[in-house]
């Protein structure tokens, strides 16, 4: 059985939910190989980590050559580990970081390219990928016809399974060009704390668009109730009234969690197109006629400062 090359997606050691979403996709396509490129403090938690959800073997790659650089170097890594391992394919999370290392080492090794896939399943001859297309027009099936398929795959495309792998050890030590040290962070301010998920593989996400007239109290009150993240529309954030960050759609972060909850959000396509794959979504409105309830699973016609205080109360009190 061929390995399945799964990048790991840590955070100062802390291996992430997508990494364990990744491995249970490999298990599907053949043997699990997570690569972990970090510091060697960190290397034996994050083996230990991943071996819970079936990681047959670890590559370590201690990054205290490269660290503070940019991307390039590790596409690097994962170049010269495809050619040693020959592995049936490459997957890595749908992040920023994630599809900018997976397109430039998809043009090192010359191999096919897909992004933002919401579902991998084994194919006749490799893996058959879903992804919602054209501004979440359209679902499509797509596979690699040429090379190592190297796949982005989205946050909560699948549901971590705990199955013990053997977690073999193997150090590896790249060899990484002056080329791909070009780029190097020089300043980096840590991001605030707000105790909510990460938007992005967050399982329940609560948006605020211009109905909250930039009050996002009740939105707030519903999310930490949920344990959910908070996003917003583009008006949100062209009001001012949250940060870019915080933005879903087509200019701003696209997500995929087990809810949405839409709340004083009309629908623009814009919009559509970073919350469209999304398991259930529900949408509260108070305008009847509003393009998202053609989109919605549930619909709530009525005003958010209502309906969502009320729903917290009654989810806060069913939690006792």
């Amino acid at each position: 059985m061929s390995e399945v090359l799964v990048l790991v997606d840590e955070v100062d050691g802390a291996v992430r939910k997508p990494t364990y979403e990744l491995l249970t996709i490999a298990k599907r396509l053949g043997e699990p190989s997570a690569v972990f490129i970090g510091g060697a403090e960190a290397a034996d938690a994050a083996v230990e980590a991943v071996k819970k959800y079936g990681a047959e073997k670890v590559y370590v790659v201690d990054d205290s050559e490269i660290k503070g650089y940019l991307v390039a170097p590790k596409a690097e890594v994962l170049a010269q580990l495809v050619e040693q391992a020959s592995p049936a394919a490459v997957l890595v999370p749908s992040s920023v970081d994630g599809r900018e290392i997976a397109g430039r080492l998809a043009i090192k090794i010359g191999s096919g390219l897909i992004t933002d896939a919401t579902d991998v399943q084994p194919g006749d001859d490799g893996p058959v990928t879903t992804q919602s297309v054209f501004a979440g027009n359209y679902t499509v099936q797509a596979k690699v016809t040429k090379g190592t398929p190297i796949i982005a795959v989205k946050p909560n495309a699948a549901a971590p399974e705990e199955t013990a792998g053997a977690g073999a050890v193997e150090k590896f030590t790249p060899t990484i060009s002056d080329a791909a040290r070009k780029a190097k962070i020089v300043a980096s301010q840590p991001r605030q704390a707000s105790g909510r998920p990460e938007l992005t593989e967050a399982a329940i996400v609560v948006s605020g668009g211009r109905g909250t007239g930039g009050n996002f109290d009740p939105i707030e009150g519903l999310a930490d109730s949920l344990g959910a993240a908070v996003g917003a529309s583009r008006a949100v954030v062209d009001s001012g009234w949250k940060p870019h960050s915080f933005q879903i759609g087509q200019t701003g972060k696209v997500v995929s969690p087990q809810l949405y909850i839409a709340s004083g959000i009309s629908g623009a396509i814009q919009h559509r197109a970073g919350m469209q794959t999304s398991k259930t979504i529900v949408a509260v409105n108070k305008d009847e006629e509003a393009p998202i309830f053609e989109l919605v699973d549930f619909g709530v016609v009525g005003d958010l400062h209502t309906v969502l205080p009320a729903a917290t109360e009654e989810i806060n009190k069913r939690k006792g």
